[in-house]
């Protein structure tokens, strides 16, 4: 039998201290749902997973989009799923160091969704009335698993 959807939203409002907000909110959120405090190493690094994820998808809002309008945070059978919602159209792009001059990889900035794609089982972004929402998803710890 599927667990119930537990979902949390936070409506967004300018960029000025937002990804602090964010954070906290996403922890207060983990704490609800069980994943704070971790129980163990896989679990406390879970939670800092998550919170880096919120950190980077927030602060790409913010350089790229014009600040965030809402985060959501759902659980759902075992993934979170991070939801950052913004009014530029435009997808997210990675920067490409991959394809750049030899070393560009290690200068500051640009590394955000390489960060999302590491940590995340999944991301992706959904286009919305003239918006998008950006996405990921980050499996539970193994101790919530087994509950």
């Amino acid at each position: 039998m599927n667990a119930p959807v537990r979902i949390r939203r936070l409506a967004l409002f300018g960029t000025s201290g937002v990804v602090g907000r964010c954070r906290d909110f996403a922890q207060a959120a983990l704490v609800d749902f069980g994943w704070l405090p971790a129980l163990d190493q896989d679990g406390q690094d879970a939670a800092e997973d998550v919170l880096l994820v919120v950190s980077e998808l927030i602060t790409n809002a913010c350089l790229h989009a014009g600040g965030p309008q809402e985060i959501a945070l759902a659980l759902h059978d075992g993934l979170l799923r991070i939801e950052v919602s913004d009014a530029d159209p435009r997808p997210p792009v990675p920067s490409p160091f991959g394809l750049a001059a030899e070393g560009a990889a290690a200068q500051p900035g640009g590394h955000g969704l390489r960060v999302v794609a590491r940590l995340s089982r999944s991301w992706g972004c959904q286009e919305h009335g003239g918006g998008k929402t950006v996405w990921s998803e980050i499996p539970a710890p193994g101790h919530l698993l087994r509950t």
